[in-house]
């Protein structure tokens, strides 16, 4: 008798049809998506030029790093946090479980903070270099991100984890900006001199105690529930650091908030008790609720 032949190897693209296959039989979003960054992760090379690799085949080292990832995706583990790391604006930023994952979204508080009227013009050349606060930097990418794009600025960073701060120097690193951020392992930014800081943007926790086991499996069991939970309503941090920020900003300094879609009203009237003048509530791009700006009344 004789044995049948064996197959022939799988190519890459027969790999990543496999893998999308079995992604989407465990009710993974976009599964193809996430199928084509893993192996271009593995294969070194940009999703666009994936088509060119489509018939080769690859290592079998390669395939079994490409099968762990992609039983880690299909067990609800957030695909940034396989790959390592992930995309914010100009920069590429490692990411695990230390600090949330940078969303699209949260690149447009950069944004604001970039055409912020007369925070930048502000500033005498001659003068000291305003000073800007991110306060739950997390991974680091919004201070990175000022600080790459608008590096005449002094940049503090603080976060209240040890670890996540860990992580945003590394990415300081990684970005070349680690000469022009400083880093602090602090709660809240009181400790700043009354009147000595030019504008403070904040991605703080927001989201409501009860609502964080609600949130979808692969933000509940893998992101670091601290930078989530914002107590009873989501906004006992934000009500800190707003108190924090109404006695160490300058006068016309700046606040940038990211808040939740329901949030608009309650933030609205924190900081108008605050003394906060000209407080803007923005949607994003989508529509949605996201950020309230506003600029120290006194």
């Amino acid at each position: 008798m004789t044995s049948s032949p064996t197959p022939p190897p799988r190519t890459i693209g027969e790999f990543i049809a496999a893998g999308e296959a079995y992604l989407a039989r465990h009710g993974v979003d976009a599964p193809r998506v996430a199928c084509e960054l893993l192996a271009c992760r593995l294969f070194r090379c940009p999703r666009l030029e994936l088509f060119l690799h489509q018939a080769e085949t690859p290592l079998p080292r390669l395939v079994d790093a490409w099968r762990r990832g992609l039983k880690r995706v299909a067990d609800g583990e957030p695909l940034q946090y396989v790959l390592g790391e992930w995309d914010f604006r100009q920069l590429t930023l490692t990411v695990d479980c230390r600090a949330l994952i940078p969303r699209p979204e949260t690149e447009q508080l950069v944004d604001l903070v970039l055409q912020a009227p007369g925070l930048w013009s502000a500033a005498d050349p001659s003068a000291k270099q305003p000073l800007i606060l991110d306060v739950g930097t997390g991974s680091g990418c919004l201070v990175l991100s000022l600080a790459t794009e608008r590096p005449q600025a002094r940049y503090v960073a603080i976060d209240a984890s040890a670890e996540a701060l860990e992580l945003a120097r590394a990415n300081a690193l990684r970005c070349g900006a680690a000469e022009r951020v400083e880093f602090r392992h602090a709660s809240g930014c009181g400790e700043f001199p009354a009147g000595s800081v030019a504008a403070i943007v904040a991605n703080l926790p927001y989201i409501p105690t009860a609502e964080v086991a609600k949130l979808e499996r692969h933000i509940r069991e893998h992101e670091p529930v601290q930078a989530l939970d914002g107590g009873a309503d989501g906004l006992d941090i934000v009500r800190a650091v707003a108190r924090d920020a109404a006695m160490v900003l300058r006068p016309n300094g700046w606040l940038f908030l990211e808040i939740g879609d329901e949030q608009g009203p309650a933030v609205r009237e924190l900081l108008e008790e605050l003394g906060f003048v000209d407080v803007d509530i923005l949607p994003d791009l989508a529509g949605r609720t996201r950020f309230a700006q506003t600029r120290q009344g006194r």
